[in-house]
């Protein structure tokens, strides 16, 4: 996980109390309603700048450039490639020639060594990237003169150019850095059309437009990310004018409706909320308990009442509408299916109406991120519907300071999903080798039908192989849930209305940043 939430309570009570160097109007972060300047709140703020950690891995970075991109529709597309990649007849090589004339923000020229220096690092096991599993393919990159470079495969792996959307670092700067604690990290350089102007630990950053872009100079010259924790401190701060723009769910943008200088943007997504059901917790270590909560879930319910109707039941990792969805294995709340299966389990209905088993008390915690009102949400509608199956479910609030090292027995209202391929954040999410490795895995599930079949989707090319092995892990996940798979959330904006040329993309878990209508914000129009 590359964003966290403000990690200190000091952060937080800054921008509760509305601390007047956060974006107060007039001063240097305020708009000012400049045609050229933009602020925008988002929820979160990045760990760190540096794609050598893994900051921009899924494309649309401000800062840096992918070999390829993608489009509105997600189409790939070419970036710092001139076009998309040669790939060999066997699938195992890959040859990009670069786009000529395209020099970081220092000056200096990209070459084939940038990007071959980029992924080595990252594949190196000495750097701290929890994401490097996704680019296990990798045997070898090798530069072909200045201009051209090539990735040599260990096996056949379908999606690969999608994970060429990696931005690229300027080795002259990164090379002599340690990729954990260099100053790389919190003062990046790249080919990207903004630049980084300052940042303010746990209140904004600050971006300035790159004259020199390879792709033409930003019509927005600044732009501010404030970075806002509550959701409801956010839509204030958006409707007294000190924000332009704002991430907010969905009950809270419907507050703008009515309001003509501002216009809502909501975005289809992969971003799902789920519960971690870790396997040491005695209780969500039973499969039988495990099985019930599934059952006894009223998705629509949520959907309806936490969503405002912004999103659909999720019944896996993979929204219903998605082509590699098993149909089928949708399923409504079921209550007495719930009660039927722990009765036969040996769960006992106890005091309080709690069932317990061999002394054990039906009973668990649930954490989820302070600040975060759908998660909240999310967990007490999820206690709800447990507790009419006889498990007891405490909810409680945490940063993720204090969250992280209790998620190996925690149970946790957690969010994922990566857009484009299964394999972006399926694997990551169940596969059993990555079982507690940082946020990958959370639930430390590890079921061999459901490894098996990631391991055959990753590691061939034919689409009907693929289909089976994806369609056999959903339905497995049905049987042996390490997660209760709960909603798709849409994403939804609000941003005052005075650029053309916004749109949005269909969207990954992770957002505000590098997502919602500024995910082309190099593409931006002032009205006039």
């Amino acid at each position: 996980m590359t964003v966290r939430r403000i990690r200190t309570a000091a952060a937080t009570a800054a921008i509760l109390t509305g601390v007047a160097a956060c974006s107060a109007p007039g001063n240097s972060t305020g708009s000012g309603n400049a045609a050229d300047s933009v602020v925008i709140g988002v929820a979160s703020e990045p760990d760190t700048l540096s794609p050598l950690l893994g900051y921009g891995k899924d494309g649309n970075s401000k800062i840096f450039d992918g070999l390829l991109a993608r489009d509105t529709d997600l189409k790939l597309k070419p970036a710092l490639a001139k076009a998309l990649p040669e790939v060999s007849a066997d699938g195992l090589t890959y040859t990009y020639a670069l786009r000529d004339g395209v020099k970081f923000s220092d000056g200096k020229p990209l070459t084939s060594a940038d990007v071959v220096f980029t992924y080595e690092t990252i594949l190196d096991s000495k750097t701290n990237n929890t994401n490097r599993s996704e680019l296990d393919a990798i045997k070898k990159v090798s530069a072909d003169g200045d201009d051209r470079v090539v990735f040599s495969l260990k096996y056949p792996y379908a999606p690969f150019e999608g994970r060429t959307v990696l931005p690229v670092v300027p080795e002259h700067l990164a090379k002599g850095q340690d990729p954990n604690t260099g100053s790389f990290n919190t003062e990046p350089v790249g080919t990207g059309p903004y630049v980084l102007a300052s940042w303010s630990k746990g209140e904004k950053l600050t971006f300035k437009a790159n004259p020199d872009y390879w792709g033409g100079a930003p019509k927005v010259k600044k732009v501010t990310m404030a970075v806002i924790e509550d959701d409801d401190v956010r839509a204030a701060r958006l409707r007294s004018g000190d924000l332009d723009g704002a991430i907010l769910p969905p009950n809270l943008a419907a507050t703008f409706k009515s309001d003509s200088t501002k216009k809502t943007y909501d975005a289809k997504t992969y971003d799902f909320r789920t519960v971690t059901l870790p396997q040491e917790n005695k209780v969500t270590a039973d499969r039988a308990v495990r099985q019930a909560l599934d059952a006894a879930m009223d998705r629509q319910a949520m959907v309806d009442k936490i969503l405002d109707g912004a999103g659909r039941p999720a019944y896996g990792p993979l929204p219903v509408d998605d082509l590699w969805f098993a149909k089928g294995i949708e399923r409504d709340q079921d209550l007495a299916k719930a009660k039927r299966i722990l009765d036969q389990a040996g769960w006992k209905t106890g005091d309080g109406g709690i069932r317990t088993k061999g002394g054990q008390r039906a009973s668990f915690t649930l954490l989820y991120p302070s600040g975060d009102k759908v998660r909240q949400d999310h967990a007490l509608a999820y206690a709800s519907d447990a507790k009419k199956a006889g498990i007891e479910v405490t909810v409680e609030s945490a940063t993720w300071e204090v969250i992280e090292p209790r998620m190996k027995t925690d149970a946790v209202l957690a969010g994922f999903g990566s857009n484009g391929d299964p394999d972006y954040g399926l694997y990551t999410l169940l596969h059993s080798s990555l079982a507690g490795d940082g946020f990958n895995n959370m639930a430390r599930y590890d079921d061999p039908v459901v490894d098996e079949a990631l391991d055959t989707g990753r590691r061939t090319s034919n689409q009907a192989t693929r289909e089976a092995a994806y369609d056999s892990l959903q339905r497995e996940l049905v049987k042996n849930p390490g997660y209760t798979f709960l909603t798709h959330i849409d994403h939804v904006y609000v941003l005052a209305d005075r650029w053309s040329g916004l749109t949005t993309q269909v969207e990954p878990h992770e957002h505000g940043f590098a997502s919602g209508p500024w995910w082309n914000l190099e593409a931006w129009q002032p009205k006039k």
